[in-house]
């Protein structure tokens, strides 16, 4: 099926058009004329079968005893094929909030996952024929396009070399509103936007994913410190023996780098320890 336009008049001047007929039906009533009278009179009803309204941002699917004969886009009153039927489709902007998804990413684990889709009918006659109910159409398209596509990624990563859910929600959208597209052609309905609204591990393993978040990070930040902490050492057995200062050896070079290492990588603060010499 593909939309088109339907044969369609001005529907004020076919109200005039019947108001006009009616009177000529009562003026030859009145001249004893029946036969007249009553022709006009069923000139005016089939006219007026054919008279119908359409709303701003609708459209009425016109079929003729089930075969579709167009579309009517434009807003106000009009006069079609008489003893037709009309269907009124919205052509709005429209949301769908789809309620939280349970699925696992590729890696196995279990998340929630939910998104709003943003979209409008742009083909009447494929929203009204080719599908049964376009908006239950769309409801179940749309779950089944976000659970395809959380299927396909991590829920997150710590090599920071892979798209995953949680760090590119721009690119999942993305490919989450090309997909649905994909799907929603054959309801005449485009996808205006796709956008992320829930996204979270599962309440089952929700705990243990924090735990290794937070161990990924204490990981991270002792790396950045061991690494300062290397760095302060080197430049302060360089200055030392550059000011001439003092000379150190091997043995007392690395004691010094050990205290060094364990002042600045504690978790807690160093309590010094002052040599005087000893006592006689």
């Amino acid at each position: 099926m593909k939309e088109k336009k339907v044969f369609q008049l001005n529907g004020f001047l076919a109200v005039l058009l019947i108001i006009v007929l009616l009177g000529v039906a009562v003026f030859m009533f009145f001249k004893e004329n029946l036969v007249l009278a009553i022709l006009f009179v069923l000139i005016a009803g089939v006219l007026g079968s054919g008279i119908t309204i359409i709303q701003p941002n609708q459209a009425g699917v016109v079929t003729f005893f089930g075969k579709y004969l167009g579309t009517i886009r434009e807003s106000g009153l009009f006069l079609t094929v008489p003893f037709t039927l009309r269907r009124t489709v919205s052509l709005r902007v429209r949301n769908f909030n789809s309620k939280k998804l349970k699925v696992n990413d590729v890696e196995g684990n279990p998340i929630e996952i939910a998104a709003v889709i943003v979209f409008k009918v742009i083909d009447s006659a494929k929203a009204v024929f080719d599908v049964d109910q376009y908006e239950q159409f769309v409801e179940i398209q749309s779950e089944t396009a976000i659970r395809h596509v959380a299927t396909k990624y991590p829920y997150d990563t710590y090599d920071n070399v892979e798209l995953t859910l949680r760090g590119n929600a721009e690119e999942v959208s993305n490919e989450l509103a090309k997909e649905l597209q994909d799907r929603l052609n054959v309801a005449g309905v485009q996808v205006i936007e796709a956008r992320l609204t829930h996204l979270a591990y599962s309440t089952e393993i929700a705990q243990a994913m924090l735990q290794r978040q937070q161990a990924s990070a204490i990981i991270s930040a002792r790396q950045k410190i061991v690494e300062g902490a290397v760095g302060m050492a080197q430049l302060a057995i360089k200055q030392l023996e550059q000011g001439n200062i003092i000379e150190l050896d091997d043995e007392r070079r690395v004691q010094l780098v050990n205290n060094l290492l364990v002042a600045i990588v504690s978790d807690k603060a160093t309590q010094p320890v002052i040599n005087t010499g000893t006592l006689y």
